[in-house]
């Protein structure tokens, strides 16, 4: 009798009350997307999920919280989804991911590319918020983002932001640990040959770039081996020709500083690639190569590439999934959380042919 009026009041069997829809999923045993997705059109479930979700109605007695639901109604069903640089395969995947997560949960995704210009990622913000979003996931340009505008948005506009974190603002970052990146690929190359350089544009576009050169300086020193910086010219998103152009210099010149090159991300690592080709330099870690190369990003096409990249590789599918479902936690909350949170992505060594 006990735990049937417990139940009645929405307690779980534990004697704990169930005080969101995050909860009534995870005591339901069901995606904490589906049952959002349920309770904003039943009918927008398999009916074999939709009795599953009324079955633990019925037996915990669950309501979702109807002021917050009616509060959400005031807005669309859209949800803004805004990049750097689509044309750039790591932000396209990611936004893949993100795309078939909103649609799946019953919103429209809304894609956006600034395209590396600060004055359009503001443009594009002023324009998401005329339009009333559930809410955006935002992978701001970082450093030359203005900052004050991207937070007037965040106050405004339920924002989770993702890849590029901007301290203290939006509700929640998620992204990869850019110092994991680099201990791995610094570790593999240290153990199965000489210490690398690392190869980056001198005023890289990428958010993330400088976050890498100061781990390698920070793992190079600490492993007691002289840091070595390649900086080619190139400031804008055309990574892979800076690469190639910047290579075809370096070896026009001096050299690089060994046979070993990190680079900093793979689009460079392609066009560095290409450079070698075209100057008849042999890639990999059979005996008689000239040069071993390895990535950072795991870019969807260097499995690819001739010979294939070894790199570290984003958890495309975990980030994804978590910067999803933090923008669900956050248009639940009402649009503020308690306290702004960062969630961080260890990378995954992949060894292939050229390093």
């Amino acid at each position: 009798m006990q735990d049937l009026q417990r139940r009645s009041k929405g307690w779980d069997m534990d004697g704990s009350k169930i005080r969101n829809m995050e909860e009534f999923a995870s005591v339901s045993g069901i995606s904490r997307p589906t049952v959002s997705k349920y309770f904003n059109d039943p009918n927008s479930v398999r009916q074999s999920t939709r009795e599953r979700i009324e079955a633990a109605i019925e037996k915990y007695d669950y309501r979702p919280n109807i002021f917050a639901m009616n509060q959400n109604r005031q807005l669309t069903k859209n949800v803004g989804i805004v990049v750097p640089y689509l044309a750039d395969p790591f932000f396209a995947e990611i936004a893949r991911n993100l795309e078939r997560r909103c649609i799946d949960a019953g919103f429209s995704p809304i894609l956006f590319s600034s395209h590396g210009v600060p004055d359009y990622e503001t443009d594009i913000l002023e324009g998401l918020r005329s339009l009333k979003p559930a809410g955006v996931l935002l992978a701001p340009l970082g450093r030359v983002s203005n900052r004050l505008k991207i937070e007037e948005f965040c106050a405004a506009v339920p924002t989770v932001l993702f890849d590029s974190n901007l301290q203290g603002i939006g509700e929640a970052f998620v992204g990869s640990d850019n110092f994991s990146f680099v201990a791995q690929t610094v570790d593999y190359l240290m153990r199965t040959g000489e210490a690398p350089c690392f190869f980056e544009m001198r005023t890289p576009a990428n958010p993330n770039a400088n976050k890498r050169r100061l781990a390698y300086i920070e793992i190079m020193e600490k492993a007691g081996a002289e840091p070595r910086i390649v900086k080619v010219e190139g400031n804008d998103w055309n990574f892979e020709e800076i690469g190639r152009q910047g290579t075809l210099r370096v070896l026009e010149a001096e050299g690089f500083p060994g046979d070993t090159i990190l680079c900093s991300n793979d689009r460079l690592a392609i066009g560095l690639l290409s450079a070698c080709y075209e100057k008849g330099l042999r890639i990999g870690r059979e005996e008689g190569c000239d040069l071993r190369v390895a990535s950072m990003d795991d870019h969807p096409f260097s499995r690819f590439t001739c010979p294939s990249l070894t790199t570290a590789a984003h958890d495309y599918d975990a980030v994804a999934n978590k910067t999803f479902n933090t923008l669900i936690e956050l248009i639940e909350a009402g649009g503020r959380f308690n306290k702004r949170t960062e969630t961080l992505y260890s990378a995954r060594l992949v060894m292939r042919s050229s390093a």
